[in-house]
């Protein structure tokens, strides 16, 4: 299945702005371009990913976000470093280890010591919460299941937690290909013989990771189209043409080669190399 805008709309919810529908292209972008290889493409990793930017974004409304900046402190950054990205990046030195892992990638990210708005600005504004994400290893918590752990670890505390818990319900049902109407908790809690009350506790949770760890591997970023295939019409067959090889004098020992030889002697050998590899 390939995640796409519809879905992170859907999780989201609300009205879908310009600042919002850029928020999420720029998400998709990010795991377009390294969500593969730090394993996000696994749904129940993913599970975890996206309710946690939703929740730190504001429902992918990071940009108005005015309560995340840093306070004036020793080194009087102000709201120099405040939080950036779905994942809100915050503080010098967090800035600095997202520039160092770029660098290190052999991306060309800017110096956001330097330029910290350019966070916020493709592909940097995706890639961010993949940073943050994978050089915490939040993978492991993710794997179990264990969104406390993973609040905490992005958090550090558990603030916003019964949020998190309704945006991971939310993006379960989701990327279960549900929709998210009156009653679709109670239904998932019939077809999985939990106790139907609508109310995704820690069992119901448990159910959608499970059944969320039997799909297949998201596919990130658009694939090409592929042609169609041409039509072919049959032709009688033809003869084939009766080829006589050049008749290549063999010059005296020592002698040089004439132009005419040399030429004769290039042509045969590209013959016999393109009948060699089919050209």
């Amino acid at each position: 299945m390939r995640l796409t805008l519809q879905h992170l709309s859907a999780i989201a919810g609300g009205t879908m702005t310009a600042d919002r529908r850029s928020n999420m292209q720029s998400i998709l972008a990010g795991l377009a371009a390294m969500g593969v290889q730090v394993g996000l493409d696994r749904p129940q990793r993913l599970s975890q990913y996206l309710p946690q930017l939703a929740h730190e974004s504001g429902r992918f409304r990071y940009d108005v976000r005015e309560d995340l900046g840093n306070t004036p402190a020793r080194d009087g950054d102000g709201k120099l470093y405040m939080g950036r990205s779905g994942i809100q990046v915050t503080g010098g030195d967090n800035y600095r280890g997202f520039r160092d892992w770029c660098w290190a990638a052999g991306l060309p990210a800017p110096d956001f010591e330097r330029e910290p708005d350019k966070v916020n600005t493709d592909p940097w504004e995706g890639l961010a919460p993949i940073w943050y994400w994978s050089t915490r290893n939040l993978n492991r918590y993710a794997d179990e299941g264990n969104i406390e752990m993973v609040t905490r670890r992005i958090n550090g505390g558990t603030n916003g937690y019964a949020d998190r818990l309704v945006m991971y319900e939310r993006t379960a049902l989701v990327l279960l290909g549900r929709k998210l109407e009156a009653g679709a908790v109670r239904r998932f809690q019939e077809e999985h013989g939990l106790i139907p009350d609508d109310i995704a506790g820690p069992q119901t949770r448990g159910a959608m990771h499970d059944a969320l760890g039997k799909l297949p591997v998201f596919v990130f970023g658009d694939a090409p189209a592929l042609p169609a295939p041409p039509i072919v019409v049959p032709e009688k067959p033809m003869p084939a043409p009766v080829v006589v090889p050049p008749t290549v004098p063999t010059p005296a020992p020592g002698a040089p080669l004439t132009a005419i030889q040399y030429l004769t002697i290039i042509e045969a050998a590209t013959a016999d190399l393109r009948k060699h590899y089919g050209a």
